[in-house]
């Protein structure tokens, strides 16, 4: 059951930024952790609210209310879903999400305030833009899954983050409300970067202070066992391929598609050699099915996009190219080509005694005129699709 706890200290209504942390028996470093929150807001010269979202079994709580934060009790089911739970209780128009551990040093968050000031929406922190403390991080960490994960997501989405896991990161409240955040656990880090592509959002990067973890304090990942950050980065790879499917499906689509096409106009008339190399019509069956898979991935990536670009930010060129208007008259154009394309094999079958007795020009033609009459469905159904979803009562 959620409860929301308050400190005896002076409420403020209109804070001017809100620290949002999460924190599950953290009683070694919470009240030192507070503290460097109001240092700070002081250095920064701002109001602040600090929030403490615990789902502990140890005095986390109480000595967090005894330093003047707020604290909000939350059931413990994942770093995710404590963000997700905390949104309504947010009173700041600047967010400013972290760990309550004192690895990140949040007595200096002036470049965060800047950036807000500037019109940023979002702000991630950069360890490796600022100071790493040694024996922070882990090796494999610090050299392999981060600088892996951060160069994967960048050439997904054509962004330049150095740091996609930095657990301090600075957002809007209005942003944060728009990015709808779905997941429960770790992998809420690469969603906020994802979505925030996908909304636009005006991005930056600020350097950040990275220390070791406290003398007797284990990190969750070491609590948790060996295998805890192979899990986080897996759950990081899953986020991004479910809120970057378009990624994956448009971009190996489309090369299909190219291949595909090409090859089966080149034989259309039918067989056709290169040097040495004889291409025939079980060649030509092939190149038609990737044209078709591709076709399908292609569309396929379009619809993925509309499912989770709910605001239409990264949706542009699609209405007009999956309009009804437009898509009707091409798939039907496309299915009569293919049925004239087929026509004189069918012909030709009956007037042998409906028996093929050589495979000539004709059954080319027909080969690709199935190929035209599979495309036209395919595009058709995609395009009803997409307008079905673009109806869906969360965009309007």
């Amino acid at each position: 059951m959620t409860q929301h706890f308050l400190p005896d200290s002076i409420f403020l209504q209109n804070p001017q930024m809100t620290f949002l942390i999460p924190a599950l028996n953290e009683e070694i470093t919470i009240g030192e952790f507070v503290d460097w929150c109001q240092e700070g807001l002081k250095n920064a010269n701002i109001t602040g609210q600090i929030l403490i979202i615990d789902s502990s079994s140890d005095n986390t709580r109480k000595i967090a209310l005894q330093h003047g934060a707020e604290v909000l009790t939350v059931e413990k089911k994942g770093l995710g879903r404590a963000y997700i739970d905390a949104i309504p209780f947010v009173r700041s128009q600047f967010i400013l999400m972290g760990d309550a551990d004192l690895t990140y040093d949040v007595r200096h968050i002036e470049g965060f305030i800047e950036k807000f000031n500037q019109g940023y929406e979002f702000i991630l922190g950069s360890r490796f833009k600022g100071n790493i403390e040694k024996g922070a991080m882990p090796l494999l960490h610090r050299y392999f899954g981060t600088p892996l994960t951060t160069f994967i997501l960048n050439k997904m989405f054509g962004c330049h983050f150095s740091d996609i896991h930095c657990g301090l990161r600075g957002v809007t409240d209005d942003a944060l409300k728009r990015m709808q955040l779905q997941s429960q656990s770790w992998q809420y880090a690469s969603e906020m970067v994802i979505k925030a592509m996908h909304l636009e959002l005006k991005t930056s990067e600020v350097p950040v202070i990275f220390y070791k973890d406290r003398q007797g304090r284990l990190s969750h990942h070491k609590r948790s066992g060996w295998y805890a950050p192979w899990v986080a980065g897996w759950l990081n790879l899953k986020a991004m391929f479910t809120y970057g499917a378009d990624f994956f499906l448009s971009k190996v689509g489309k090369l299909m598609v190219i291949f595909g096409l090409i090859g089966t106009l080149f034989l259309f008339n039918g067989p056709r050699t290169i040097g040495a190399i004889g291409f025939s019509l079980h060649w030509m069956l092939l190149f038609l099915l990737i044209f078709l898979v591709g076709s399908q991935l292609y569309f396929m990536g379009f619809l993925a996009k509309a499912l989770y670009d709910v605001e239409s930010k990264r949706l542009k060129h699609c209405p007009k190219f999956f309009a009804l208007d437009y898509t009707i008259p091409l798939a039907i154009g496309s299915i009569i080509l293919g049925i004239l394309s087929i026509f004189p094999l069918v012909k030709n079958y009956i007037s042998m005694g409906f028996r093929l007795l050589t495979i000539g020009s004709e059954s080319y033609h027909a080969v690709g005129g199935l190929g035209f009459i599979l495309f036209g469905i395919i595009y058709f159904t995609s395009a009803l699709l997409f307008n079905a979803i673009l109806l869906h009562p969360s965009r309007h």
